[in-house]
């Protein structure tokens, strides 16, 4: 079913003054309401002959013969202003899927005041009414609108059916129904009272904006970012990342037609450097909520810092940034479940994930038999159009990525040994072969460096120094996000998870070091991969809160002096 913008959507306009969200009246009832039960959406198969299948592929038509031309919504008006841009499929670099406009200073700004404008009243509304504009939008999103989000996110960032459906739809609706849950929860922690008096913690949103930088990988964290903050009673300038623009305007849209007042969130596509430079100075920043490149947030970190005399009150920075992720294999495991673990945690969505697998650890023991298992599926995956739903793969997301991902083949080429895959061809697309090299250097580039494509590097270690391996791991990186250990030895997978107990936010034992499921597995990592903040907890939403400690007396004193000061 093709979803439509929601019939209260505003009209085009040159202007971009807010129009505040009212406060609505209370309820005019006296239950104590509570948010239905968080539990995953369940992933559909998308079989042949499958309603969802029928439905996903006329969208998919539909779409890809569309062309809308996406505004900034600043205020809850469509803002239109800058360069046009254009959105194309990465597999099908001449088909173009849409036109944007490019923002600057002068959208930051005008994006700035109507979060501002509307963040008293939307503060002010009972944290169930905001609740309730997510809790709706996840049900549209799993109901009418969850062929357009899924055919937004395979079209415009070449995510295979399966990939897309755990990620548009799944994994964002799971963000909104446990966020509105785990918030109910932050909320009813409240202080103990003595006699006498009545304590509480009134969980504020902080003062100023929250402004949300989202990446093209994903389009869960597109809606969760600036949503999580706009939960808990925050108001958000939203930069999507340019690379994912389809999705992310279909995102908001999704939240208008949920009921989301305007100027809560404000979606400024734009020059990332003009945005932020605006955001990042700007003395009513109240936090930051970003997912990206390390280097990118350590810019931004170092913007605040250099500024920090200037803001109303210290800005909370909250950040998920780069991997370098492992899978680590003892000699007890069984090979095809290395082989499997490898080859999908390395090559589901050509790598772009900030987990995927990207270094790879064998004993020499296994190695011939893992080293033949994969090559053997790798020989099966094919690489193509996200359209067609028997390809495993799509292509990397633009130019830039396949130009950097081609350099990393050339240097494996020059200084390691490709054991299969290796190719790249952008005539008609982005398209990386899955690729798998070995190496004899434990501190070789390809087992160091970010590379953010289907691009995974072995190193075969001898079976007796099993302990010293887990230092080489630990230390080969400066990312600490995801891990995986292998094993049917239950002393070894206790002896790696204490020895490589700081080396990933996210560790799996006896798995694949990707897909992390709301609620389940709380995500993120630390040292140059992040806060730590667990995007998919309430730990993630608590940073969005200020708290206020209220006492309330009931019989208060009407004499200074104490017992103790009486005579003998």
């Amino acid at each position: 079913m093709t979803a439509t913008a929601p019939a209260t959507s505003r009209a085009a306009s040159n202007g971009a003054a807010a129009v505040p969200p009212s406060t609505p009246p209370l309820p005019g009832y006296t239950a104590a309401r509570r948010v239905p039960p968080a539990i995953n959406e369940p992933i559909k198969a998308y079989a042949p002959g499958s309603p969802e299948r029928a439905d996903l592929k006329a969208r998919l038509a539909s779409m890809s013969a569309e062309r809308p031309d996406i505004p900034a919504i600043i205020g809850g008006r469509e803002v239109r202003a800058g360069a046009a841009m254009q959105v194309t499929m990465p597999h099908a670099h001449r088909h173009v899927l849409a036109d944007w406009h490019l923002g600057g200073a002068a959208e930051a700004k005008a994006g700035i005041e109507a979060a501002l404008a509307a963040r008293e009243a939307w503060a002010n509304w009972p944290w169930e009414e905001r609740a309730a504009v997510f809790l709706r939008a996840a049900d549209l999103l799993c109901g009418p609108w969850r062929s357009t989000l899924n055919a937004a996110t395979m079209l415009g960032q070449s995510k295979n059916v399966f990939q897309a459906e755990i990620d548009a739809a799944c994994e964002m609706a799971d963000f909104f129904r446990f966020n509105a849950m785990f918030a109910q929860q932050i909320y009813e922690e409240q202080p103990v009272a003595a006699p006498g008096a009545w304590n509480a913690m009134d969980y504020r949103g902080l003062e100023g904006f929250v402004y949300a930088v989202t990446p093209f990988n994903f389009t869960a964290i597109g809606g969760n970012l600036p949503a999580s903050a706009a939960l808990m009673g925050n108001t958000v300038l939203w930069k999507p990342s340019n690379a994912a623009m389809l999705s992310a305007y279909w995102t908001m849209k999704l939240l208008e037609a949920a009921g989301l007042p305007p100027g809560v969130i404000n979606f400024v596509p734009g020059d990332p450097v003009e945005v932020s430079k605006v955001a990042l100075t700007h003395r009513e920043l109240a936090g930051v909520h970003f997912t990206g490149s390390t280097t990118v947030f350590n810019s931004m970190w170092d913007t605040i810092g250099r500024n920090m005399g200037s803001y109303r009150g210290y800005p909370r920075i909250v950040g998920e940034t780069g991997g370098k992720d492992f899978i680590l294999s003892h000699p007890s495991a069984d090979p095809q479940v290395v082989a499997v673990a490898a080859v999908r945690g390395a090559f589901e969505y050509q790598g772009q994930k900030c987990s995927a697998a990207s270094r790879l650890y064998v004993p020499r023991s296994l190695w011939p038999r893992v080293k033949d298992a994969m090559t053997a599926m790798m020989a099966e995956i094919t690489v193509g159009d996200t359209r067609d739903f028997r390809n495993f793969m799509g292509a990397v997301i633009d130019k830039r990525a396949h130009e950097r991902i081609s350099g990393y083949l050339a240097d494996a080429k020059a200084n390691a040994t490709i054991i299969a895959g290796g190719k790249a061809d952008a005539s008609t697309g982005w398209f990386v072969d899955p690729t798998l090299v070995e190496t004899k250097d434990p501190a070789y580039r390809l087992l160091c460096e970010e590379i953010f494509g289907p691009v995974l590097t072995a190193y075969v270690y001898d079976d007796a120094t099993w302990h010293e391996t887990l230092a080489t791991i630990d230390r080969t990186s400066p990312y600490a996000l995801t891990g995986a250990v292998i094993s049917q030895d239950r002393a070894a997978l206790a002896e790696a998870s204490l020895a490589l107990r700081n080396a990933a936010g996210n560790f799996y034992l006896n798995d694949k070091c990707t897909g992390a499921v709301v609620g389940q597995q709380p995500f993120g990592g630390a040292r140059a991969s992040g806060t730590n903040d667990k995007a998919g907890s309430k730990w993630n939403l608590m940073r969005w809160v200020s708290p206020r400690t209220i006492k309330e007396t009931f019989v208060p004193p009407t004499d200074y002096r104490y017992p103790h000061m009486a005579a003998e």
